[in-house]
């Protein structure tokens, strides 16, 4: 019997360094509609996981009007979202990724979705995201439903509620096995999320200048190589820790 997957994407308002980022507009349409358009382009579901804060009826009237499904949970324990989410709409497989990416690569997502597929295998974590070779902001984690539900049952650090996924990964129970999607050419250097005004700046000025929204991984990560003025917009900028 075929597996159900959903890709589930995490998504608020009250972000702390760039509030409103997701529903920021650039070249007439707000960044959370290139990262669904994207993902779209998987071949898979795509569900929005928001809180239920007043502040984030913005992104319920945007999912509405993308008729995209969406299901709303507390601001801080982002594990409980996803795992409503997938025993909401029966999901088998779980795809996690953030909306403060938006230029995600859905063809690769799918890609790896697929791969996950045919390893057929309920204990697997598969991502390029523990061994990084990948620019931040297209990141993706695939793990089942069973995994997910453990996490939920089990994780009791708030980082651990708030980052959905430390407890698999960092293989609490013992019996978690591990895949990684890698590229030849490490560039986890570039950073391709928004978290900052001058995250924001560097994808403002692919999309409209450099037509990122039709470009794959590869081919936006040549552009950065063959642009270190772009690099630099956001080089100095540091991830938020865990």
């Amino acid at each position: 019997m075929a597996k159900k997957v959903g890709i589930i994407s995490q998504a608020r308002m009250t972000s702390t360094r760039l509030p409103g980022k997701v529903l920021m507009p650039v070249a007439g349409q707000p960044l959370l509609q290139y990262h669904v358009e994207r993902l779209q382009a998987s071949g898979f579901p795509l569900y929005l996981a928001i809180t239920t804060n007043a502040t984030d009826n913005p992104l319920a009237d945007f999912a509405e009007a993308q008729h995209l499904a969406y299901v709303r949970g507390d601001e801080h324990d982002v594990l409980s979202r996803y795992a409503l989410c997938a025993q909401e709409h029966q999901l088998d497989v779980v795809v996690r990724v953030t909306s403060d990416c938006p230029l995600l690569d859905g063809e690769l997502v799918g890609q790896s979705i697929r791969e996950y597929l045919r390893a057929n295998d309920a204990r697997l974590y598969l991502s390029n995201v523990l061994e990084r070779t990948f620019p931040r902001g297209f990141d993706f984690e695939i793990f089942s439903r069973e995994l997910l539900e453990e996490a939920a049952q089990h994780a009791t650090l708030p980082a651990d509620r708030e980052h959905v996924t430390p407890y698999i990964h960092q293989n609490r129970s013992g019996r978690v096995h591990f895949r990684h999607i890698r590229r030849p050419d490490d560039r986890s250097a570039y950073r391709l999320t928004v978290d900052t005004a001058e995250d924001f700046e560097l994808i403002r000025q692919l999309i409209e200048v450099h037509h990122a929204a039709r470009l794959t991984a590869d081919e936006l990560i040549g552009i950065l190589d063959q642009h270190p003025e772009l690099v630099a917009l956001n080089a100095h900028v540091e991830q938020k820790k865990i």
